[in-house]
């Protein structure tokens, strides 16, 4: 489904469909508010190049957390993946991506307040939106920060919550914390919540994930 881009028209429901992106289409899943909505979240899915998708179920799990708090949710895949055109653009070109989603969003609904997202690979794909593009809350769900370049990132001027599995087979809790303790030293806005016993995917702790984004909710920067 191609979606005209006229002002104000934004898709009813949850739906799939696909945009102009960098790099040829992008496919859309959107998720709308069921009464006026405060705003727009978008989330960005896992690291393309092993199975990441907008059907991830942290992706999905924050979707519905969004829409919680009364958010047209929208999750999207990097191009080359589902029915995105292109290749995977080394972070790079994934982050032109979500500034194309971002670019839509601002036009369909007149520049809505931004919620960012992201998981894993995605989490620094939202960190580098969020110093791009106006952003009430970004939320980093295992940041991948010894695979990504994030000492090089501009600091983020909103509120940032980063939520990190204490029991991470993947990514390495303990650099994560070393890194957030590293960071928030300039960034007087960022707050780290851990979970223990949780694993990179949330197994079996999808609701938990939820309900802490859910909670640390920030409606007004």
């Amino acid at each position: 489904m191609n979606l005209p881009t006229n002002p104000s028209t934004f898709p009813s429901g949850e739906t799939n469909f696909l945009i102009d992106g960098p790099s040829g289409q992008l496919e859309l899943l959107s998720f709308a508010a069921k009464g006026p909505a405060k705003g727009v979240a978008i989330i960005c899915h896992p690291h393309p190049l092993q199975e990441g998708t907008m059907h991830n179920k942290v992706v999905h799990t924050l979707s519905r957390a969004f829409h919680r708090k009364d958010l047209h949710a929208i999750r999207f895949n990097y191009r080359g993946v589902g029915k995105s055109q292109g290749q995977y653009g080394n972070s790079v070109g994934e982050i032109q991506d979500l500034m194309a989603v971002l670019s839509w969003a601002d036009t369909v609904l007149d520049n809505p307040k931004i919620w960012l997202a992201g998981f894993s690979f995605g989490a620094y794909i939202a960190a580098m939106g969020a110093t791009q593009h106006a952003c009430q809350q970004l939320f980093t769900v295992a940041p991948a920060v010894t695979h990504q370049p994030y000492s090089e990132m501009p600091l983020v001027s909103c509120p940032w919550t980063v939520i990190q599995g204490e029991a991470d087979e993947v990514v390495s809790p303990s650099e994560v914390f070393t890194w957030f303790d590293r960071h928030a030293e300039q960034q007087s806005q960022m707050t780290l919540i851990k979970l223990p016993n949780a694993s990179h995917f949330f197994h079996g702790d999808l609701i938990v994930l939820r309900t802490l984004v859910e909670d640390a909710f920030v409606e007004h920067s």
